[in-house]
């Protein structure tokens, strides 16, 4: 089985994606953390990269290229902005999380211990350049969803009921597609 897990950024999709790795013995592979590899390597800031790959394809796509060999492997939640449209029927599920951009500069700043100022500047940079490069790149329109199987928002339940969210709509999946399992 492989899920492809996409979402806002501070939406929860990593926390929600290493649960299901977690939960179904899946290997979690992260777009974002190779994005944040590759800017490690380069000795660049997060931000300072998106700014790069704005006029560099090359490193989205080699991003992108590295979770769609992930995902063909399976057994595998791939996790990442594009991830869901990226890795495409490879998927047999599509899971997007959301959150209003408010609670998402809060957990951002929460999380990275940043001002909100900053945490808010972080994520509206980011989003910018992720929804200008998936249109310019791939052709996608990160705000059209209609791919996803199953979109959450994040700010209505607490992280036990999306996690209790999550497991039902797989474990149903599963029942309807009992050749997934191992054994």
């Amino acid at each position: 089985m492989v899920i492809a897990v996409s979402g806002q950024p501070a939406s929860g999709k990593t926390t929600y994606a290493r649960y299901l790795a977690e939960t179904y013995g899946l290997r979690y592979v992260s777009s974002g953390r190779l994005f944040r590899e590759y800017a490690r390597r380069l000795g660049v800031s997060l931000l300072e990269l998106h700014r790069i790959a704005e006029t560099d394809p090359s490193i989205d796509r080699g991003v992108d290229s590295k979770a769609v060999e992930e995902a063909k492997r399976g057994k595998a939640v791939i996790e990442g902005h594009l991830a869901a449209w990226v890795v495409g029927d490879l998927a047999h599920l599509k899971i997007f999380f959301k959150a209003p951009l408010e609670v998402r500069i809060a957990r951002a700043a929460r999380r990275d211990g940043v001002p909100l100022e900053r945490a808010k500047e972080e994520i509206t940079s980011r989003e910018e350049s992720n929804f200008k490069r998936a249109r310019e790149y791939y052709g996608i329109d990160l705000r059209d969803w209609a791919i996803f199987d199953l979109v959450v928002d994040t700010s209505k339940i607490g992280v036990e009921g999306v996690e209790r969210v999550l497991k039902t709509f797989v474990d149903e999946f599963l029942a309807r597609h009992p050749e997934l399992l191992d054994g």
